[in-house]
């Protein structure tokens, strides 16, 4: 996906500041900070792509290092919408919110608790990357998406399996993309969840 070349030069610094605090506390896995530009950013890149409509909220459930809410955040015009990020490990908050702070990233914020615990957010479009198995994650969806929201989930090889075992305990409706950066995975665009 093509960014602008200040969005660019701000992800490069987000790069560098995941590499280094990565030494200290586990943001993403060591293999993969190498070619960390394609299986970070492009990754997550690609969800904006996907997105159907803009909308006033855009949540990311077990964040970690920023992947991809921060990216996200980065990449969204600020005034369009506000991106929220959900991460319980105080370390790993911390360094979103030292991002957040250095690289003046507008209308984002940091809610340091447990999925599961918080009041639902209401968001227009939410993603997890890497959080949990479909079946159980559809029951962080759920209780965060807004009525009319989209979630949008990166899953790897094994998405159709995950599916039709997500599907045994709930309807959605579904739309599965092929993955423009790992072969194989899909990006699930789901929406208007019920549990049977």
């Amino acid at each position: 996906m093509n960014v602008s070349r200040e969005t660019s030069k701000r992800l490069q610094a987000y790069l560098e500041l995941l590499k280094n605090w990565s030494a200290k506390i586990n943001l993403v896995a060591p293999a993969t900070i190498e070619d960390a530009w394609e299986r970070h950013i492009e990754d997550s890149l690609q969800l904006l792509d996907l997105r159907p409509s803009p909308g006033p909220i855009w949540t990311d459930l077990g964040t970690g290092g920023g992947l991809p809410g921060l990216v996200i955040a980065m990449a969204l015009p600020s005034q369009e919408t506000e991106t929220v990020l959900v991460e319980s490990d105080q370390r790993k908050a911390a360094f979103l919110r030292h991002v957040i702070r250095t690289l003046e990233i507008q209308q984002t914020r940091v809610i340091a608790e447990r999925i599961e615990v918080i009041s639902g957010l209401g968001a227009s479009t939410l993603t997890a990357r890497a959080l949990a198995p479909l079946p159980k994650l559809m029951t962080y969806v759920e209780r965060h998406l807004g009525p009319s929201g989209t979630a949008l989930l990166p899953k790897g090889r094994n998405w159709r399996e995950e599916v039709a075992a997500a599907q045994l305990s709930w309807q959605f409706e579904l739309t599965a993309h092929p993955s423009k950066t790992q072969p194989e995975a899909a990006v699930l665009e789901i929406r208007d969840i019920h549990a049977r």
